[in-house]
């Protein structure tokens, strides 16, 4: 059976939500980001699931955990990747899926948690 051909379930992080299942043309890994009926999410974790046929184990289903994607006014070009928030704050995760320790869902803009780094 052919990667392509076999169907994806994609299922929302937090709140566990199931959005569906999909045939994909590509391999989507963790830290890419997926289009599903217009809205943009990020890939945290990738599971396979396994059927036994004919006496040998072959894939049977592939499953993407995804977060939701935030305005791009959020994101921030840092060492060569993007992350979430503002890279200036000390509290920043410099993550792509993570935004900061002390205020996680955001926006960055007016936290009263905000303290400077010295070096972005």
């Amino acid at each position: 059976m052919e990667l392509k051909s076999l169907p994806t379930e994609i299922v929302l992080n937090h709140p566990q939500t199931n959005l569906g299942q999909r045939y994909l043309d590509w391999n989507p890994q963790p830290g890419a980001y997926l289009d599903v009926d217009g809205q943009i999410y990020t890939v945290l974790e990738r599971r396979h699931r396994y059927c036994l046929k004919a006496g040998r184990y072959q894939l049977h289903q592939i499953l993407l955990y995804v977060q939701k994607v935030e305005t791009p006014v959020e994101r921030t070009l840092w060492d060569g990747r993007w992350v979430m928030g503002d890279v200036t704050c000390f509290y920043n995760a410099r993550s792509e899926v993570l935004r900061c320790a002390v205020n996680p869902a955001g926006p960055c803009d007016r936290c009263p948690h905000y303290r400077p780094c010295k070096s972005p």
